[in-house]
């Protein structure tokens, strides 16, 4: 089985290589550290404990910055690599982990060879992945190192479930090479069982991603965001937030709709891809509205501006303390929503679209609590939207008070890095024994 997956891998990157050839003459965005994917980085010399850390994009990078900070305080004398799968994932966390990591490269491609290359190089005591990582070859690789493979706040979505469990077989082999699967909520522990993954290397502790949010934020960057687009002049703020295709001419549609009564609203839009801002700048370009950019030097019209394009890489939480309203996309365009809890976190009233199923558990949580808008699936998303933003515009009260449930739903959910940190602990303290026995351990920790 692993020979065909091999098969069908490299059948796939053949294929492929049409789109990555014209995508890298755009805009770099797969030939982008090739070398590393292929298995070319610098060998670490180290006689020191290594742990690989690995965040596919940026969610991930910013909601393993809590469990990083806490193991980094707990083993000082580790050393922690952290690879990305995406070019944004990359810069970011070369940014955020700059003093706390010894390196940060690309994950490489999960051919057999490639992954024995980087583990060579490497040689990691242990292996943690965010999310929903799941790579056969990799994680067959270290079990024959005997080195744990530990997954991060777990979650298997209804789409992936779907096409797993068509191969549940297969996939029941590939999680059982997994030393512990820390999982996000209920859901994802019973679906990850029922692929097969014994149900002692199972533990739910709850998102990461709402500890996230405790992490320092930057002042600084909020304040030269204010200062230079003139945000503290009392016009309110909507932030359009991790967009998708059509979501950018949903939004504008409706801010073009509100704007005929709320002449003082301002729109702060922020596509999810980077290769994207410029398709994103002629839209905005075609519109009646003053448009400015984050990314060109300031000038004397940014503060007029209607629509800020934040054209730039992880500065999007510094936005959220600005917002009034924040809408987060992926949600409308049928990608299965992002991270809510950013926005939530800082008190702002937040709205989704219908399609949030990689974070049903947040999504329903904070419906629960009446902390966050979803709208209706409907094939005029756009009216949906403006309707939505001019209600919350005209009661100023209510959707403050969604703001603040939204933020209360998030400190009642803290927590899940100091569970995880516990059930890490044995695994990072005896990695060579406790590969595939922390369970005993870590159950009765959690059951504190």
């Amino acid at each position: 089985m692993y020979f065909l997956y091999s098969l069908l891998l490299t059948l796939g990157f053949a294929l492929l290589l049409p789109r990555f050839a014209i995508d890298a003459l755009r805009n770099g965005k797969y030939v982008t550290g090739l070398r590393q994917r292929l298995g070319d980085i610098p060998s670490l010399r180290s006689d020191r404990p290594i742990i690989w850390l690995h965040c596919v994009s940026v969610g991930e990078v910013r909601a393993a910055q809590p469990i990083v900070r806490r193991v980094k305080e707990t083993f000082p004398n580790h050393i922690l690599v952290v690879s990305t799968t995406t070019v944004t994932g990359q810069r970011l966390a070369q940014n955020i982990f700059r003093e706390q990591a010894e390196g940060v490269f690309y994950f490489p491609i999960d051919w057999a060879w490639t992954v024995r290359r980087v583990l060579r190089k490497v040689n990691p005591t242990a292996i943690l992945m965010m999310e929903t990582e799941l790579w056969p070859h990799l994680f067959r690789a270290a079990r024959k190192r005997k080195t744990p493979v530990v997954l991060l706040n777990g979650r298997i979505s209804d789409k992936s479930f779907r096409r797993y469990r068509r191969i549940r077989f297969f996939m029941s082999r590939v999680l059982n090479d997994l030393t512990l699967a820390i999982m996000q909520s209920e859901p994802d522990a019973a679906r990850i069982r029922e692929l097969g993954l014994s149900d002692d290397r199972i533990v739910t502790v709850g998102n990461l991603k709402f500890d996230s949010e405790e992490a320092p934020t930057d002042t600084t960057l909020t304040d030269q965001i204010r200062a230079r687009f003139d945000f503290t002049d009392g016009r309110p703020l909507f932030v359009a937030a991790s967009t998708h295709d059509p979501e950018e001419a949903v939004v504008l549609d409706a801010f073009r709709a509100v704007r005929k009564s709320q002449t003082s609203l301002r729109l702060l839009l922020a596509p999810r891809h980077p290769e994207r801002f410029a398709e994103v700048a002629a839209l905005l370009a075609d519109s009646e509205f003053l448009v400015a950019r984050r990314s060109t030097v300031p000038n004397n019209q940014d503060v007029a501006a209607d629509i800020v394009l934040l054209d730039s890489i992880g500065e999007l939480s510094a936005v959220f303390p600005l917002a009034d309203i924040a809408f987060i996309g992926g949600s409308i365009a049928t990608h299965g929503g992002h991270n809510v809890i950013e926005s939530a976190a800082h008190g702002v009233c937040t709205l989704t679209g219908p399609h949030t199923s990689n974070f049903a558990a947040i999504t329903e949580a904070m419906l629960a609590e009446g902390a966050l808008i979803q709208l209706p699936d409907t094939p005029r998303p756009a009216a949906e939207l403006a309707n939505a933003l001019e209600a919350l515009l005209a009661e100023r009260q209510h959707r403050l008070e969604i703001g603040q449930r939204a933020r209360a739903v998030c400190e009642n959910n803290r927590g899940a890095t100091a569970r995880t940190l516990e059930l890490l602990s044995p695994i990072l303290d005896t990695h060579a024994t406790a590969a595939y026995q922390p369970i005993a351990t870590v159950q009765t920790a959690t059951a504190k």
